[in-house]
């Protein structure tokens, strides 16, 4: 039985094979959405900024500042699920109904079981990922005698991540974190977006998510790239660019979506 009988037969909806065209596409589309509702869009994008922002002083103040740096890696992983908000807002436009902040807030609402299922799934990712980067940060540089202080030193990024151990801190990060993101994005790609779309539950729209990657996995690398490069520019500017950034990519993540599902 090839592997659009057995999907088929569990009752799931074909996927769409698609260009490398369409990435761009998606951006497009998503961009449209902004414009159509920006008071809802950027506030949406403006309250985790400052949510960020927060975390990001609260570890300061506790002298965890390393755990900054795995944290802000692991945003990407958590991205699907606080997007759920702007996968409403681009499901109302396109189906003609009124876009308010209220509706993006409550867009778990839709479908409750099927939005925590899969949430909980990324939070232990998301969990296992800080624990896992935070043994590494240590077993590379240690964190005795680390402290927030030192973090904003003048001295710190040149003597941590221009020294020779840190060519295999990278590498050895890198490695892992794609393996996490890897995952991540096979089973969310289009998960959540099919979650508040057609209600489907948590266990149907991984498996539709699982399988339009393997169908479509050279195009949505490129789309993976444009996510990072997208999120890695909205957080390096101290959370701020991600007020643009994040409803750009939770929009446009929509459109891929329904750009990858019959």
């Amino acid at each position: 039985m090839t592997t659009d009988q057995t999907a088929t037969g569990l009752g799931l909806p074909s996927e769409k094979r698609i260009g490398f065209d369409h990435p761009w596409a998606w951006l497009a589309a998503g961009f449209r959405d902004m414009k159509r509702s920006p008071h809802v869009s950027l506030s949406y994008g403006a309250l985790f900024a400052a949510m960020g922002c927060l975390l990001t002083y609260g570890l300061y103040e506790l002298d965890a500042v390393y755990v900054a740096l795995p944290l802000a890696a692991g945003f990407m992983l958590m991205g699907p699920l606080l997007a759920v908000g702007l996968y409403e807002v681009s499901r109302r436009h396109a189906a003609g109904e009124k876009v308010t902040l209220g509706a993006a807030f409550g867009a778990w609402r839709r479908d409750p079981g099927g939005v925590f299922a899969l949430g909980f799934v990324l939070m232990l990712v998301f969990l296992l990922w800080i624990r896992i980067a935070t043994l590494l940060f240590a077993l590379f540089y240690g964190v005795g005698e680390f402290h927030a202080e030192a973090f904003f030193s003048e001295t710190f990024f040149s003597e941590t991540f221009f020294s020779f151990k840190t060519i295999w801190f990278l590498i050895t990060g890198i490695g892992v974190g794609a393996v996490f993101a890897t995952i991540v994005f096979s089973m969310s790609a289009i998960a959540f977006p099919m979650i508040i779309d057609r209600k489907s539950g948590a266990t149907v729209a991984i498996l539709c998510s699982l399988r339009a990657v393997a169908h479509n996995w050279r195009p949505l690398v490129l789309w993976v790239g444009l996510i990072v490069a997208f999120s890695v520019g909205g957080l390096v500017v101290v959370y701020i660019g991600l007020i643009f950034t994040l409803p750009l990519i939770g929009h446009a993540s929509y459109h891929a979506y329904r750009d990858l599902v019959e």
